[in-house]
């Protein structure tokens, strides 16, 4: 059996707040590479719970995080159509994000 690994390192100040993290990926060819924020979602099938973790820098930019949140949003989407084929669903999910985008003022 194969094994590969995904890693963040995140470091922080005094008052345990994120100032910088770095991701890597093995086999994506990623070390040591800088991120302003990190959302890890992981699915507890005996909980039956989504389990997150969201992370950001202090200094990332809210601007830049709506349009990171935009992104998840329709990522999210066509993630459900792959795993469900629901394309109505998958559709009403792209319409929520672009809302979304409109309501928090998102310049792209």
């Amino acid at each position: 059996m194969r094994k590969t690994q995904i890693t963040i390192d995140v470091e922080l100040d005094e008052n345990h707040i994120p100032e910088t993290m770095t991701w890597n990926a093995q086999d994506g060819g990623i070390e040591a590479q800088e991120t302003k924020a990190t959302m890890i979602s992981v699915w507890d099938d005996k909980a039956m719970e989504a389990l997150r973790i969201d992370l950001w820098t202090k200094d990332m930019p809210v601007d830049q995080m709506k349009m990171f949140l935009h992104q998840i949003l329709v990522s999210l989407a066509n993630t459900y159509e792959r795993a469900t084929g629901e394309e109505d669903v998958a559709k009403w999910m792209e319409e929520m994000a672009e809302e979304f985008a409109a309501k928090s003022a998102i310049r792209m």
